[in-house]
């Protein structure tokens, strides 16, 4: 059985460690090496087959990696090893992005240290129908999902904007499922965080930390496409304006 292929999740944790070594390589002999080897290794990605398999996400596999990024970065002179998509993609965010994804290294590493991470279960929306997710990752989608889905928070979200006189309907689209579908709709709405985990860390949710979304606008705030972050409910307000410029749905989206 062969080591699978590096997640987003690992990949990111990796990427980190090039990074903030200056975009150099690290050696298997190194601190940092062996103790991202450890924290792979502790990861909630993968079964007891695979982290049997002699080699997986080794000292020596680690250095390889880093060996990876140091030599495809653009600012390397040398001959690059040959890598795969996804890390070309990574070392593309780290570029570009280059304090959001330590961001994100960081609340993986936070979430793993404190074992909230290993606690959480498996969400059915953490992957998309191809199996990929964000470029954060796969176990950050997880915990965002999770903490979406309080119900604690949800209903006092709820309670506030009720409170307030406001109407009880999706933030992007304005869509209205009381209106849509009568008493079975009446006081539903799902709940998203304005500022993705990924962004914000580890702090506690507040409640003007969430917007109210449709069922529609929030999958699509969680849906991934290779190389991109999961969109903001601004980013997908934008989105609509783009698409479909002469529909109600953007009329509204530009409204907001």
């Amino acid at each position: 059985m062969k080591s699978p292929a590096w997640t987003e999740d690992e990949l990111v944790l990796a990427g980190a460690l090039v990074v903030k070594n200056g975009w150099h390589e690290l050696r298997t002999g190194d601190r940092e090496v062996q103790e991202l080897s450890e924290l792979l290794r502790s990861l909630p990605l993968h079964g007891p087959e695979v982290l049997a398999i002699p080699g997986f996400r080794s000292p020596d596999s680690v250095s390889r990696k880093t060996t990876d990024f140091a030599s495809n970065h653009p600012g390397y002179a040398g001959k690059p090893t040959r890598c795969g998509e996804p890390t070309r993609r990574m070392i593309n965010a780290f570029t570009e992005r280059k304090a959001e994804m330590l961001q994100t290294a960081q609340t993986l590493e936070e979430g793993i240290g404190t074992g909230q991470l290993q606690l959480i279960p498996p969400q059915p929306d953490e992957v998309d129908d191809t199996g990929s997710t964000a470029i954060e990752g796969r176990l950050l989608a997880r915990w965002a999902l999770f903490r979406e889905r309080d119900p604690k928070l949800r209903r006092l979200k709820i309670r506030k904007i009720q409170q307030a006189g406001q109407l009880l309907q999706c933030e992007v689209c304005d869509f209205d499922f009381g209106r849509t579908y009568g008493p079975l709709g009446e006081g539903y709405i799902e709940v998203h965080h304005v500022t993705p985990l990924h962004i914000s860390g580890t702090r506690e949710t507040k409640l003007d930390d969430l917007v109210c979304l449709c069922a529609n606008c929030h999958r699509m705030c969680h849906t991934s496409r290779p190389g991109e972050s999961w969109r903001t409910p601004d980013a997908l307000r934008a989105l609509i304006r783009t698409s479909m410029p002469n529909t109600p749905h953007a009329a509204s989206a530009s409204a907001s």
